[in-house]
């Protein structure tokens, strides 16, 4: 509930500007990670399993799996694909 409220009182003092720009930082920083992550995933697919690429996807699967799972004991962040 504070973080709608702080976003109300941005748009009520005119800092529009400033709002889409944190937003859009997140989102290119998020997206740099996620580059990142890739390409170490691709390095980790040429040098450890000879270009094939389904160890690393089945690894990578289930680490994402048990970063959603472990802090709440579920997996209710599924239901929202």
């Amino acid at each position: 509930m504070g973080y709608f409220l702080s976003t109300v009182s941005m748009f009520q003092k005119g800092n529009i500007i400033l709002y889409f720009a944190r937003n859009l930082g997140v989102v290119i920083g998020l997206v740099l990670i996620w580059r990142g992550i890739w390409h170490i995933m691709d390095a980790a697919d040429y040098f450890f399993f000879e270009g094939n690429p389904l160890y690393t996807a089945i690894g990578g699967i289930a680490i994402g799996l048990a970063i959603l799972y472990f802090p709440d004991k579920d997996l209710k962040e599924l239901e929202k694909l």
